[in-house]
């Protein structure tokens, strides 16, 4: 199966289903980060008409989640930038893939608005053997929600506060927004096992 990773630059989920004899490829404005050659550096609407099977995306979250849209009100430019965002996720929604997989934390009414559709599934790292909390919505097409592997929601739950929310008390750093957007393993693992 032709597999495209739109908006990926670790490589987690292209590696996981080239791992299981996928021809896949990921694609992102950035160079990947494990220097593989199955990493296209560039615009990913470039190509997505180059006969994918399946298209999983994690297109940009700043302008589009739920976390963030006091700063619609606070700062008018970004009115913008959030409709950029969304035709950009809706683009990859609407592209001709038979099964699609489209992953943003919980989106903002506005948002939602433009895409013209809610998710089709919250899952959670810990359900995927990671005790964290992040919440995932995912967006099917021609897919069947995923299945948890792992679920470690009782480690996580004992956990103290400063591990358990460690993604949301992150330190302002130049790389948190990188640190916040990586793909959890497990995730990338029940998504080649069970779509691939």
């Amino acid at each position: 199966m032709r597999v495209l990773i739109a908006c990926e630059y670790s490589g987690k989920v292209r590696e996981a289903f080239r791992s299981k004899g996928h021809d896949a490829w990921s694609c992102d404005l950035l160079p990947a980060d494990d220097g593989s050659p199955y990493h296209i550096q560039g615009d990913v609407l470039d190509i997505l008409n180059d006969g994918w099977d399946l298209l999983i995306g994690h297109p940009p979250c700043t302008y589009l989640c739920n976390s963030g849209v006091s700063w619609l009100h606070k700062i008018p430019e970004r009115w913008d930038q959030m409709r950029e965002g969304a035709e950009f996720f809706k683009a990859l929604w609407d592209s001709d893939i038979p099964k699609i997989a489209i992953e943003n934390p919980i989106m903002h009414k506005y948002a939602k608005e433009i895409i013209g559709s809610n998710q089709t599934q919250l899952i959670q790292p810990y359900q995927f053997g990671h005790p964290e909390s992040k919440a995932t919505c995912l967006w099917l097409k021609g897919l069947d929600p995923l299945v948890e592997t792992d679920n470690v929601k009782e480690v996580w739950k004992a956990l103290p506060k400063k591990e358990a929310q460690r993604l949301h008390m992150l330190p302002p750093s130049a790389d948190r927004w990188k640190l916040r957007s990586e793909t959890y393993q497990g995730i990338a693992d029940a998504m080649a096992e069970q779509w691939g």
